[in-house]
């Protein structure tokens, strides 16, 4: 069966997928209510279509931090992709690359950030996490500068890990031959996690929970790549990532992996994009589903979206060639969007389009 939608990749990949690795991309944090939320909140927005609007032709073209994509939809960053095709984020690189569009390589990674790059030649930010062992996040920044990453996305959500109970459950834990390969050729502390000890007590023991906002002051020292912050869900911290200098912020609640409770990122979204009031990049993740998703999230303010577990149950039922067809299935359904909603170009979607 030739999937018509991205949720029929998921029911593809849950089939194939081990349980534990299925449960690892798909689950969120405590009841799951903000998992849930995510997909929930976008059905309380409403589209106001306009008519007799020339949409003979559409364009989907836009740029994020001066870069330009074929349409608003990037890959954003994820953990442990070879638990869904042995190539893992190589895979998913190239089809972003090939589709116009950029992915976002986590930290997190079972392909090294070299390898990576090379498999798609580019097109790619670095997401990061701060350690306590500082050195190890200067070394990470080095590798990704020096192979030609173009942004860095500081994760912020994340001093503990939220519990999450499918991986409790699991014991979920890597499996023989994936590995975090990032920390691979130093060998550092990075690498302790295994069978005998959880995520989430590595997390605990590497992620540094007394950062403060003078860690961007830091990362802005080590770097001259643009710095993205990924997180933010309030008008507060988005006052305080741009008093930071930082270029963009990503509204996100990590997928509903983290806080449960949290706003749905959707919601969050005109409250973070008020309060920057133009002076950095706005994206946002967490629930885009459907072509419309996307183009409710451009009504309110994003400059595109970044889509997680979608692109892994394509990795996980075809490998590269699901990525790019779920890439390709959100710019046709957000290009057919946006002509009946009577909005031709990225530029003319504002928020009339939208009540809430």
């Amino acid at each position: 069966m030739q999937p018509l939608t991205l949720d029929d990749y998921e029911i593809i990949a849950r089939e194939r997928l081990e349980r534990s690795a299925y449960d690892y991309y798909a689950g969120g944090a405590g009841d799951e209510r903000t998992l849930a939320a995510n997909r929930t909140a976008f059905d309380a927005i409403t589209l106001r279509p306009r008519v007799l609007v020339d949409v003979s032709t559409t364009d989907t073209a836009t740029t994020v931090l001066g870069q330009p994509i074929d349409f608003p939809v990037m890959l954003a960053p994820t953990a442990f992709n070879r638990l869904a095709h042995p190539d893992g984020e190589m895979a998913a690189a190239r089809a972003a690359r090939a589709s116009g569009t950029i992915m976002i390589g986590s930290t997190l990674s079972t392909c090294a950030l070299e390898e990576v790059s090379g498999a798609c030649g580019g097109g790619l930010w670095f997401q990061l996490y701060v350690y306590k062992d500082r050195t190890m996040t200067q070394e990470l920044v080095a590798r990704a500068e020096g192979c030609g990453y173009q942004a860095l996305v500081l994760t912020v959500d994340t001093p503990l890990l939220g519990r999450r109970y499918r991986d409790i459950r699991n014991n979920f834990v890597l499996p023989e031959g994936i590995s975090m390969k990032n920390f691979e050729a130093a060998m550092t502390s990075a690498t302790r996690w295994g069978a005998h000890s959880s995520f989430s007590a590595y997390v605990h023991d590497l992620f540094d929970p007394t950062l403060t906002w003078t860690a961007v002051e830091w990362l802005r020292a080590q770097t001259r790549l643009p710095i993205v912050v990924k997180g933010i869900l309030t008008a507060e911290d988005a006052e305080l990532a741009v008093g930071a200098g930082v270029n963009g912020v990503i509204v996100s609640n990590h997928g509903g992996r983290q806080l449960d409770g949290a706003a749905a990122s959707i919601v969050a979204l005109p409250e973070v994009v008020d309060a920057v009031a133009g002076r950095a990049e706005v994206l946002m993740d967490g629930g885009i589903r459907r072509g419309t998703d996307v183009l409710k999230a451009l009504a309110l303010g994003a400059r595109a979206v970044c889509i997680g577990r979608p692109y892994l149950w394509a990795l996980a039922t075809s490998g590269e060639d699901g990525v790019r067809d779920v890439l390709r299935l959100l710019r046709e359904e957000l290009s057919l969007a946006m002509a009946l909603s009577g909005r031709p170009t990225i530029t003319a979607v504002d928020r009339t389009l939208v009540t809430m």
